[in-house]
């Protein structure tokens, strides 16, 4: 950053992309755990994978926000799914090649993911 207006065009860009996550309140949820556990677990890359590749995408109704501790900390990291009208859907031990088709197959065309599920996961 060199410049007074360089920050403030970083700063009206990062506004931009709040302001879309909080005004979205009837699309889509994606939730990622965020608490000690997750964060020690890699979540802060997967949340950053998820907000870039959304907006990357120009996905419209969807709100990409961090949580506190879900309660599953063997399976961090751990990102929860919400559809309108569906029920939660929670993947665990999430990386960051995990998200491209999470956004495509769930997000987009409504189709889970489910070997990426905690239904489905071996320890």
């Amino acid at each position: 950053m060199k410049s007074l207006a360089e920050l403030k065009a970083i700063k009206e860009k990062a506004q931009a992309e709040l302001a879309a996550r909080e005004n979205n309140v009837d699309g889509t949820r994606v939730l990622v755990g965020m608490a000690t556990c997750g964060i020690a677990a890699g979540a802060r890359p997967i949340l950053t994978k998820f907000v870039g590749e959304i907006s990357r995408r120009g996905i419209a109704n969807v709100k990409v926000t961090q949580t506190g501790c879900i309660g599953i900390c063997q399976y961090e990291p751990v990102v929860e799914v919400i559809l309108p009208g569906q029920e939660k859907v929670t993947y665990v031990k999430m990386t960051e090649d995990k998200v491209d088709r999470i956004i495509t197959e769930h997000i987009v065309n409504g189709k889970v993911v489910d070997e990426y599920t905690i239904g489905n996961c071996k320890l």
